[in-house]
């Protein structure tokens, strides 16, 4: 338990920021995980988009810190990846 005042202030902060950011990552998930899906089964223009979205939505959550700059920058690489190994085919 927080003892002084300011402390009790920075845990309630804590918690909604923690809520804040769970919801972030929630949606970025949802949104990598539809372009893959999309992006093996081979929908060209529905992937191409789904990659798009989930590309912006990983540059948002990383610039308000929810996740790492670098592990966004992974993701958005891996992901296009996928997307120009399923366009040559």
């Amino acid at each position: 338990m927080p003892k002084t005042k300011t402390a009790e202030k920075s845990a309630r902060s804590a918690a909604r920021k923690a809520q804040r950011n769970k919801a972030v990552k929630s949606g970025v998930k949802s949104k990598v995980t539809r372009a893959e899906k999309l992006v093996a089964a081979k929908k060209g223009e529905e992937a191409t988009v789904a990659v798009t979205e989930a590309i912006s939505s990983l540059d948002k959550a990383a610039k308000r810190k929810v996740i790492h700059a670098n592990t966004a920058a992974r993701k958005k690489s891996r992901l296009m990846k996928k997307l120009n190994t399923s366009n040559k085919e």
